[in-house]
């Protein structure tokens, strides 16, 4: 009787616990979990500098390899079992690896009895965009002060020919010359900023991409022209895009002007257009010239301010540097992209690809009606050069002319 009595007890107790007893982890794994996750670096480590514990962030950031922690995390973790205080530290790495962290610090800090805690926060992010901020302004600096000075010593010359009828009237081409350099190069920061947000975009509307495409070979007429170049385009296609037709007109007119600048006199420049279809719908124009061609090496970089890829050509054509950035940030804020097809002594083909303006209505064998009624049809594939680079279909100098500049 006593033992079935005991039992009894016993097994009364132990429900008693398990009622009490919280569901869910414990405090020790939600701690667990939040290191795991936390997007700092935090490694914890014994008075022997052996790391007790870390996260896969602090591998990230390399302040733990194989187990085992950077040098300058161990001396410092020594410092503060020392002297009790807190210490900041770099972490960063010492050799660089491309696109890996490269600006670490960290805070290490004394959680008694011989352990400490460092802990890392990743600031490449924020060093590469000063470092960006700090060349843009010695950039802007030094393509602003070249007509600057050009004018000043033009004028000089002036004053000095005052008598000179002929000297005057060429020096004062000059400066005519370099003073619309400078309004061109000071109109395109000014757009450059707005795109990269100072400013509020304008917002989005039907644009139909003919009128653009006429539009911008109105603002090349002069240049192509003086290059003795012919741009050819194909016939009107009737599609629409969702955009901001000022700024479409003026990233096109800049693939124009760039397309006219690097090709040689006589040789011809293409203007395509043509409806793709995907996840998102949109439209691509080609601007496909025969001129000297990108480097591969500097093919990553062309959209870069100020980058140019012949500088000698640039200064004598009068570009600046900014063109082609300008296509970037409106092909980005309308939600597209603008992609380059170069080669050494072929040419070049710049497409930019902007989301489509699609009706309701479907047409029919696979076709699409635009907004103004007009059928819109589905994509053309696209050929291969022999070298297996895609070039657009129609897009070279040798395709159906529906116009001429």
């Amino acid at each position: 009787m006593v033992g079935v009595v005991a039992g009894l007890l016993i097994a009364k107790l132990r429900r008693r616990a398990d009622r009490h007893q919280p569901a869910g982890p414990t405090v020790a794994e939600l701690l667990h979990r939040l290191i795991r996750s936390s997007n700092n670096g935090v490694a914890v480590l014994n008075r022997f500098g052996d790391v007790v514990v870390h996260n896969p962030r602090a591998e990230t950031l390399g302040m733990v390899r194989d187990n085992q922690a950077d040098g300058r995390a161990r001396k410092a973790a020594e410092q503060v079992v020392e002297t009790d205080d807190a210490l900041e530290i770099d972490l960063s790495p010492l050799e660089a690896r491309g696109r890996q962290p490269e600006a670490v610090l960290a805070e290490v800090r004394p959680l008694g009895e011989g352990f400490t805690v460092v802990e890392a926060v990743d600031h490449s992010d924020a060093v590469r965009l000063e470092a960006t901020r700090r060349d843009f302004v010695a950039n802007v600096s030094h393509e602003l002060k070249t007509p600057v000075g050009a004018i000043a010593l033009l004028t000089e010359a002036v004053l000095d020919a005052a008598e000179d009828v002929e000297e005057v009237r060429r020096f004062g081409g000059k400066i005519l010359r370099e003073s619309t350099r400078l309004g061109q190069l000071v109109t395109e920061l000014i757009a450059l900023s707005r795109l990269q947000g100072a400013e509020r975009l304008p917002d989005l509307n039907v644009v139909e991409v003919d009128a653009v495409v006429r539009e911008a070979l109105g603002r090349a007429r002069i240049s192509a022209e003086s290059a003795e170049i012919t741009v050819t385009t194909d016939g009107p296609s009737g599609l629409l895009v969702e955009g901001d037709r000022t700024l479409l007109v003026t990233a096109l007119s800049n693939l124009l002007e760039n397309a006219v600048a690097y090709s040689q006199a006589g040789s011809p420049v293409s203007i395509s257009r043509r409806f793709v279809d995907g996840v998102v719908p949109g439209v691509e124009i080609a601007v496909t010239d025969r001129g000297i061609g990108i480097a591969e090496e500097d093919q990553q970089r062309v959209f870069e301010r100020f980058y140019r890829a012949d500088k000698a050509r640039s200064r004598a054509t009068g570009g600046t540097g900014l063109g082609l950035a300008i296509v970037k940030h409106v092909a980005a804020n309308h939600g597209g992209e603008v992609r380059l097809w170069s080669k050494q002594g072929t040419g070049s083909t710049f497409t930019l690809r902007i989301p489509a303006h699609l009706g309701s209505e479907a047409g029919e064998a696979g076709t699409t009606r635009s907004a103004t009624g007009k059928q819109i049809p589905p994509a053309p594939r696209q050929e291969k050069t022999p070298d297996r680079t895609s070039r657009l279909v129609g897009s070279g100098p040798d395709s159906t002319d529906g116009g001429k500049l």
